[in-house]
């Protein structure tokens, strides 16, 4: 039996189909994957959209991870796995009063899902298959 699971979430205001993901794929290259490099490279990109990435009500999360494993071609979780500052994720610097007028020093939560996971990896397989 095949159980379907339909999450009801918000589209995520941020457009991350179009963002310059050459921030982490420049900084982030395999086979070693640094951790240095790609966790600070990771930060750089996630960090401006750290309030729609940390919203659960969104798919924004799900959406951005998606579009950087199909332009990196990363290993799934490789991110979740590498890049920890604390139980609460990575810390995201504060920005500028410019930038945000309320910002805060958020945490950047980096704990997909399981089915975010399993996701993740059912697609990178229906890629390699093609």
């Amino acid at each position: 039996m095949i159980y379907y699971f339909v999450t009801l979430s918000a589209a995520c205001p941020v457009n991350f189909e179009f963002l310059n993901y050459s921030i982490i794929t420049n900084q982030c290259k395999g086979p070693q994957y640094p951790p240095d490099r790609c966790c600070s490279a990771f930060k750089e990109f996630a960090c401006p959209y750290v309030e729609q990435i940390n919203d659960l009500t969104t798919d924004c999360s799900s959406t951005m991870f998606s579009y950087i494993n199909l332009y990196g071609k990363y290993p799934p979780g490789l991110f979740a796995s590498e890049c920890r500052e604390g139980k609460e994720g990575l810390a995201c610097p504060a920005l500028s009063p410019s930038a945000s007028e309320n910002a805060s020093g958020s945490q950047l939560i980096c704990n997909p899902s399981l089915l975010l996971m399993a996701t993740a990896g059912f697609l990178i397989f229906l890629f390699m298959l093609f």
